[in-house]
C-alpha cells in the first residue's frame, strides 16, 4: 500500500520566455506581431494597441498547431491555426472559431521603466518532480523492467513491486468501434491480478476498460487503483457498470506518491484537457520513466529532460473527423489528403518532442487498435495511422543517442542493460517463437449482444423519451439545431426508427427547422450504440470517437460548445428512467403514445 504524499505544492514561480530590447520594442507595430526566441526557437504573439499590450504562446490550445495571420480578418486582431483552422482573437484572447470554446493562456507583459525593454513572463508552479530529488543508483540486471502487454498497457517491475498501466485486455472500446490490434500475452489477466497497483490515465474506454475491469473485480476487487483528481471523475460510470472495485484512490496532481523506499510516482494533468487527461512520472532509485499516454500537451509542456524511459502515443486516428463526415468538401480524396497530412504532422511533433526532451530510451505505445468489425471496413481502410516503426526511424535520425523500442506483446525492456550499453542487444527481449502477435478473433457477438440489449428498452415505446433525455443532458442557449437519425450498421435510416430535431437554443423539439438563421448538424447514429448511450447516460465519445455515427454540417463549423458538453460535461448521474416510466404510466395521454418520431 502507498504511504501518504510527501509534499504539497503551494508556491508559484515565474520565468522570462522572451526578452525584447528597447529598439525591438520600438519596432512593434499596432496589432499583431509574431516573435521567435532565437535561443530556443519558441514562438510568441504580441498584440499591441493604445490601451494595452497582450501576449501568448504561438500555439493553438486545441491540438498545438501554429498560428499565422488570418487573411480574412480585416481588423487585424485574429490569427488562424495552420492545423485545424481554429481562430484566435488576440485582442481578447478568445477563440472565435469555434465560438464559445477556449480562452488562450496569456503571458505577463512587463515593460521596463529604466531601459525600455520588454519581457514576456510565464507563471507556473515549479517542476514538481524536482521536489525531494534523489540521486540515480546503480541498477542490477532485471531489477527495473517494462513488459509490453497491449495498446497502452505496460507492466512495470521495480524491485519487488509490480505496477500496471491502463489495462485494456479484452472487449471493445468506444462501444464497438475500437478493438485490440495485438493479442495480449496468455497470462495477461493473471499478471494484472497480481499487480501491486494500477494506474489508469483517463476515462476513455481504451484505457478505462470496463470489460477488463469486470473480470479483474471478480478475482481481486480490492486491488489498489490510482487516478488523477480530474474535474470529471475517471470512475464516474462505476456505479452502473456492474464492476465492483473497492480500492480506488484519487490523488492530487504534482505530488509524489510513495510506494516503498525506492519507488514513487506522480500524476500530472494535460494542459489542453485538464478536465480529463493525465500523464505519469514513475521514479525508482532515482531513475525516471515518463508516460505521457494520450495527453495533447502533458503538464502544459513542462516535462523533465533526460529521463531514462519515455513512452507516448503515436498513431493518430482517435477521432471521428474526418472519416465520419459526408457532404460538402468531404470527398474521399480530401479525406485521404487531410489524414496523410495530419499523421505526418503528428509524427514530426513526436520526433521533435523526443529531440527536445532527450530521453535515453523511447517507446511508442497507446496506438495499437484496429477497427476490426466487418461493418467498419470503410473506417479501417480510410483511417490510416502512423506506424511505430516509422516514428522510431525518424527519432533515430534526429536523436541518435536515444534507444528506440517498438514493443510487441510479451517483449521486455531491461532498463539496467539499456542504460549500461544502448547497443546491447540483450536489453530488449523479444517474444518467443510461436507467440501470437496480432489478434484474429474478437468475439464480436458477445459484446454486441450486450450493447444492443438497449434497443428494446421500454422507454423507447414512448417518443417523450427524447424530451426527457435532452432535458437531462441540459444543453441549451446555443443557436444550433441538430437532426438525429437512428440507422442500421450501414448508416441507412432504420425502418421505424426515431428521426427527430432538437433546437439547442430553447431545448425544443420542432417538426421542422426554424425559420431563423441557425447552424444545423445532421447526425446519423447506429441505433444500438445510440440507445445504449441514452439508457446508460454515457458520453457521446462512444458515438463520435467510436465511428458509430455519420455527420454533415451547415455551415461546416465545429461546434465546440455542443460537443464538449456531450463528450465531457453530461451529468455524472444517469437519467432516471424508472421515474420516466412511472410518469408515462400515470399520464393517460403519454401512456397511449407509442411508435416512433418520424420527420418527413
Amino acid at each position: 500500500m502507498l504511504s501518504s504524499a510527501c509534499v504539497t505544492m503551494t508556491s508559484q514561480v515565474s520565468w522570462t520566455v522572451l526578452r525584447l530590447e528597447a529598439s525591438e520594442v520600438g519596432e512593434l507595430k499596432d496589432g499583431i506581431n509574431f516573435k521567435k526566441n532565437p535561443e530556443d526557437g519558441k514562438c510568441y504573439i504580441i498584440f499591441k494597441d493604445k490601451d494595452k499590450t497582450r501576449a501568448c504562446k504561438n500555439q493553438c490550445k486545441h491540438q498545438g498547431g501554429l498560428f499565422i495571420q488570418d487573411i480574412e480578418d480585416l481588423d487585424g486582431r485574429t490569427v488562424r491555426c495552420t492545423k485545424h483552422f481554429w481562430k484566435l482573437n488576440v485582442s481578447t484572447m478568445e477563440y472565435v472559431n469555434p465560438p464559445d470554446s477556449f480562452m488562450q493562456d496569456e503571458l505577463e507583459v512587463v515593460l521596463s521603466d529604466t531601459d525600455g525593454s520588454l519581457e514576456l513572463i510565464e507563471l507556473n508552479p515549479p517542476d514538481p518532480w524536482t521536489v525531494d530529488p534523489r540521486e540515480a543508483q546503480e541498477l542490477q540486471t532485471g531489477e527495473l523492467t517494462l513488459t509490453y502487454i497491449t495498446h497502452a498497457c505496460m507492466e512495470l517491475k521495480a524491485g519487488v513491486k509490480r505496477m500496471m498501466f491502463d489495462p485494456w485486455l479484452t472487449g471493445p472500446a468506444f462501444a464497438r468501434g475500437w478493438w485490440l490490434l495485438h493479442e495480449p500475452p496468455s497470462d495477461a489477466m493473471e499478471r494484472l491480478c497480481q499487480a501491486d497497483l494500477i494506474y489508469i490515465s483517463h476515462m476513455h474506454s481504451d484505457h478505462l476498460s470496463y470489460p477488463t475491469l469486470k473480470l479483474l473485480s471478480k478475482k481481486r476487487p480490492d486491488i489498489p487503483i490510482y487516478v488523477g483528481d480530474t474535474s470529471r471523475p475517471v470512475f464516474w460510470y462505476l456505479d452502473r457498470s456492474g464492476v465492483n472495485l473497492t480500492n480506488i484512490n484519487v490523488v492530487p496532481f504534482g505530488v509524489w506518491q510513495n510506494v516503498d523506499e525506492h519507488l514513487r510516482f506522480m500524476i500530472l494533468m494535460d494542459g489542453i484537457h485538464p478536465e480529463m487527461d493525465t500523464c505519469l512520472i514513475v521514479e525508482y532509485k532515482g531513475h525516471m520513466i515518463l508516460n505521457t499516454v494520450d495527453c495533447t500537451r502533458p503538464n502544459n509542456g513542462r516535462l523533465p529532460h533526460g529521463v531514462d524511459v519515455m513512452m507516448s502515443d503515436f498513431a493518430g486516428g482517435a477521432s471521428g473527423f474526418p472519416m465520419s463526415f459526408y457532404g460538402g468538401k468531404y470527398s474521399e480524396t480530401w479525406k485521404a489528403e487531410f489524414i496523410k497530412n495530419e499523421r505526418k504532422k503528428l509524427l514530426n511533433y513526436k520526433t521533435q518532442l523526443v529531440k527536445v526532451l532527450q530521453p535515453k530510451i523511447y517507446c511508442p505505445f497507446a496506438g495499437y487498435f484496429t477497427e476490426a468489425h466487418p461493418s467498419d471496413r470503410y473506417i479501417k481502410e480510410t483511417n490510416k495511422k502512423n506506424s511505430a516503426e516509422d516514428l522510431n526511424a525518424s527519432i533515430r535520425t534526429s536523436c541518435p543517442n536515444t534507444l528506440t523500442w517498438t514493443p510487441l506483446p510479451s517483449s521486455v525492456l531491461d532498463v539496467a542493460l539499456a542504460l549500461a550499453d544502448q547497443s546491447n542487444t540483450n536489453a530488449i527481449t523479444q517474444p518467443s517463437d510461436g507467440t501470437k502477435i496480432f489478434k484474429d478473433n474478437w468475439n464480436f457477438d458477445l459484446y454486441l449482444d450486450e450493447l444492443n440489449a438497449a434497443i428494446s428498452h421500454d422507454i423507447f415505446k414512448y417518443k417523450s423519451w427524447i424530451q426527457y433525455y435532452y432535458n437531462w443532458a441540459g444543453f441549451k442557449g446555443y443557436n444550433l439545431v441538430i437532426r438525429v437519425i437512428e440507422t442500421d450498421d450501414e448508416f441507412e435510416p432504420l425502418d421505424g426508427g426515431y428521426d427527430y430535431l432538437v433546437d439547442c437554443m430553447d431545448l425544443s423539439f420542432p417538426d421542422r427547422r426554424p425559420e431563423r438563421d441557425h447552424a444545423y448538424e445532421e447526425i446519423k447514429n447506429r441505433v444500438g450504440v445510440m440507445r445504449h448511450v441514452v439508457v446508460n447516460g454515457r458520453l457521446w465519445d462512444d458515438l463520435y470517437i467510436g465511428f458509430n455515427n455519420r455527420m454533415s454540417r451547415d455551415p461546416d463549423v465545429y461546434h465546440h460548445k455542443f460537443w464538449n458538453h456531450f463528450q465531457t460535461e453530461l451529468p455524472v448521474t444517469a437519467p432516471d428512467w424508472d421515474h420516466f416510466l412511472q410518469i408515462v404510466s400515470e399520464d393517460s395521454d403519454l401512456s397511449k403514445e407509442s411508435g416512433f418520431c418520424l420527420l418527413s
